[in-house]
């Protein structure tokens, strides 16, 4: 006969507590929101079908080599493109953001680079030249892997403190929170970059970058989120934002996570 063992209130408390919070209010279906996530004030940026509220960057409607195929948003190698890092387009929120935390995840193919952006602005002619970009990218055999252009760098700015990305063709979670000044970049649960926008250290990575000649990179403080055309195959799913209040200033610096992972 089997038996069940008994487990205390308390110790199942303990139990959830020591479950990352981004994993509890998982959904169980992809492309939905729990009821905690509702409650919690998440909104999803993919409906898992369409392409509603996004749109091309610079455009008044979304590019072609974009689509929503089986519950993924994807970039489709290959497909006809126009302006974006590599040579096809950028796409957009249809909403500004200023202070949230977004979650999402990516799939990528061998040798694949694209990221996410924010607090964009289409004065440029391509998103990256003055918006921070969480980077995605085959860590194990694309060309340009030089620890600032690693997956969740701040690209050519903060390298992150380890690798956790997923082997190739897995999917793999992503957290971005950005409150007020104060930035982290979570990858599989890790948080792996941390940085203070506007701080000294910030501008002095600028300085020494390749947006030290973009007078206005990193400047804008709210803006659509933006997921980068790198013309390589790119699947995400699961997009979804939850906007926090906007805040004074905290008049302090945090220091950057420690990169010493890739030496």
């Amino acid at each position: 006969m089997r038996t069940h063992q008994w487990i205390p209130a308390g110790a199942l408390l303990a139990m959830a507590l020591a479950i990352p919070s981004n994993l509890i209010l998982q959904a169980a279906e992809p492309n939905t929101l729990s009821d905690a996530e509702q409650k919690a004030g998440w909104k999803l940026l993919f409906d898992g079908r369409t392409t509603a509220g996004w749109r091309g960057y610079q455009m008044d409607k979304m590019p072609p080599g974009w689509s929503a195929i089986d519950g993924k948003l994807v970039r489709v190698k290959g497909g006809a493109g126009g302006k974006g890092a590599g040579g096809g387009d950028d796409i957009i929120t249809t909403a500004d953001y200023e202070n949230f935390e977004l979650q999402l995840e990516w799939k990528i193919v061998t040798n694949g680079n694209s990221g996410v952006l924010y607090h964009v602005s289409e004065e440029p002619v391509t998103a990256w030249h003055y918006a921070p970009e969480v980077q995605i990218l085959d860590n194990t055999s694309h060309p340009d892997r030089t620890k600032t252009q690693l997956a969740a760098a701040c690209y050519d700015l903060y390298a992150p403190s380890k690798d956790t990305t997923k082997p190739v063709g897995e999917w793999n979670q992503m957290r971005i929170l950005v409150d007020g000044p104060h930035v982290e970049h979570w990858l599989n649960g890790e948080k792996v970059v941390q940085y203070e926008l506007w701080s000294a250290d910030w501008k002095a990575r600028v300085a020494a970058s390749k947006f030290k000649d973009m007078p206005k990179f990193g400047t804008f403080k709210k803006g659509p989120v933006c997921l980068q055309d790198h013309s390589d195959r790119i699947e995400f799913r699961n997009i979804k934002i939850r906007v926090l209040p906007v805040k004074e200033s905290r008049g302090m610096e945090v220091a950057p996570i420690r990169e010493e992972f890739y030496g």
